[in-house]
């Protein structure tokens, strides 16, 4: 997308958050790589990645994804909305350069790892190196990250046999259990493409909660754990829209990037 297009875009969101604001509730962001070595929008540069992260400490508000989805819960909501930091995928940039500083501003984080990836050693398109095993379990030993599922080959579930559904999703929990002890807990939808009703129906058996995207907060008492929405975090963003996500808006970004992908994924399996 042109920069000016999504500039655009991103003022145009803001605009009509002025109009509607964004309801409370607990705020999950997305982020995919830092290091900014491709030209990728969700590829962070590291000082941008860590002011955000400095940023986000200086909140209080940030949470592990299990405390965040008791919140949701509540009868009556907490003082002030959870944020959740997630991260899609499993690159090598996630230990290399992301944890370092998720650590040192003690920010919780969870990472939904697609495991084929790590398992063959693969590139993820856009060259993007895996973690090895070793570096996933150095991640799982931190303590401040929870590791979940992003299926076993980033299959996008609304389009395979409900026999390749259930072989995605076996084994990459086969696979989590193995070399780090314990089956996750928690499952993203690749590309945040929901799933079809057998997928929807396998996520739930197996998991606490199932991401999407969405842009907008999840809203207490009434947000549906296997339909989580997140705020996908770009380069573009700066520092101004991405307080607008940490805030819950830029949802009608995500409407227009829900349409698009649409076309762009409609003949895509993974």
């Amino acid at each position: 997308m042109p920069s000016l297009v999504r500039q655009t875009l991103k003022w145009s969101a803001v605009t009509a958050d002025r109009v509607r604001r964004p309801p409370r509730g607990v705020v999950i962001l997305i982020f995919h790589r830092v290091g900014a070595r491709t030209r990728l929008d969700v590829d962070m540069p590291v000082a941008q990645f860590e002011a955000q992260i400095q940023e986000l400490a200086a909140t209080g508000r940030v949470r592990r994804l299990d405390e965040a989805l008791d919140a949701l819960a509540l009868d009556t909501p907490p003082a002030a909305d959870p944020i959740v930091v997630t991260f899609d995928d499993g690159t090598a940039d996630f230990a290399d350069l992301a944890l370092p500083i998720l650590a040192r501003y003690s920010v919780p984080a969870t990472l939904y790892v697609a495991t084929q990836f790590v398992d063959e050693g693969r590139e993820f398109p856009a060259e993007g190196k895996p973690l090895s095993w070793a570096a996933l379990r150095d991640v799982h030993a931190s303590g401040i990250v929870t590791v979940g599922s992003h299926t076993h080959s980033h299959a996008l579930l609304d389009r395979v046999a409900p026999d390749v559904i259930t072989a995605e999703l076996d084994r990459a929990d086969d696979l989590l259990e193995h070399h780090l002890g314990t089956r996750p807990l928690h499952f993203a939808y690749p590309k945040a493409v929901a799933g079809s009703p057998p997928a929807d129906a396998a996520v739930r058996a197996r998991y606490r909660s199932g991401a999407l995207a969405g842009t907008r907060p999840n809203r207490y008492g009434t947000t549906d754990h296997h339909r989580l929405a997140r705020s996908p975090i770009q380069t573009s963003d700066g520092m101004k829209y991405f307080r607008a996500k940490v805030n819950g808006g830029m949802g009608l970004e995500d409407t227009l990037r829900v349409l698009a992908n649409r076309w762009r994924y409609r003949g895509a399996t993974e």
